[in-house]
């Protein structure tokens, strides 16, 4: 709720100064100076309504999320350049002019904006091969987490944690995408060397039907049992696997692992505990 609030603040907040600048600008007879101002809060009104009027339309599939997000980025951008080439003008300087001597090449190199271009460009060659888009689980460079937010420089990433990660879209490389295909939470339940393995086999399929009906919600499919993963020093430890959504695949393991621990007990099989045999001659 707080951030829904925010852009309806800053809207009253420039549309304050602009009617505020205006007006003293009236009193001091057109000062160049309060009319950048004014014209500057004037511009970003107009931009953030349109960032607003984007936000509320608030698309439900990560594509049009992604170009929501997107072309409120560009918004942001082009109003800066616009108050920038503006402002110029109202103070006399001759932008066209200034442009045509130095030349665009010559401005952005001396700007140092190759990287700046690099990420432009990146980002629009990942929108039209549609390799991420905004609601998508990423993994950059080990980092893992949800993408919020992709704009024309930069793509935002959030972690389970809540941290968020900024990179700029030329640093987006070797991207693996886990929401692009359904993913497998992953259980290993351990049982005793002295348990029946095959009797225990035989009940497997009712109980991972039955935690299939009850965590359906989580779960696409009942979990699979492939059979034993290891023979550890004080158990055999069993395998066991389940369709989920990249986004429930942590939250899939502990499930399968409470209610296979249950599930177990509930048929007379208990966890083991690490044991030693003590031989005395």
């Amino acid at each position: 709720m707080a951030e829904k609030k925010v852009p309806v603040v800053r809207l009253i907040v420039y549309l304050v100064l602009a009617a505020l600048f205006i007006l003293v600008d009236k009193l001091l007879l057109s000062h160049a100076v309060f009319r950048v101002l004014g014209m500057a809060a004037v511009v970003l009104f107009c931009a953030n309504v349109l960032i607003v009027i984007l936000g509320v339309l608030n698309p439900k599939g990560h594509r049009g999320q992604t170009l929501v997000t997107l072309l409120q980025s560009l918004l942001r951008y082009l109003a800066a350049i616009v108050i920038l080439c503006w402002g110029l003008s109202i103070l006399g300087v001759n932008v066209t002019t200034i442009v045509a001597s130095v030349g665009i090449v010559a401005l952005i190199v001396g700007f140092g904006a190759e990287s700046l271009i690099a990420d432009v460009v990146t980002g629009v060659f990942m929108l039209f091969e549609n390799q991420y888009n905004v609601g998508d689980i990423v993994e950059v460079n080990g980092f893992r987490g949800t993408v919020r937010e992709i704009g024309i420089r930069t793509t935002s990433i959030v972690d389970v944690g809540g941290n968020v990660k900024i990179i700029n879209n030329s640093e987006m490389r070797s991207i693996l995408n886990r929401s692009s295909d359904v993913s497998r939470a992953v259980a290993d339940i351990s049982v005793p060397y002295e348990t029946d393995l095959e009797a225990l086999e035989a009940k497997l399929p009712a109980l991972l039907e039955e935690i299939y009906r009850k965590r359906a919600d989580v779960l696409k499919a009942a979990p699979v049992y492939l059979g034993v993963q290891a023979l550890s020093s004080s158990s055999v430890d069993l395998r066991f696997i389940a369709e989920v959504a990249e986004k429930d695949i942590y939250n899939g393991a502990r499930i399968l692992n409470h209610d296979l621990l249950l599930g177990f007990r509930k048929l007379g099989v208990e966890c083991p505990f690490p044991q030693v045999d003590v031989h005395n001659r």
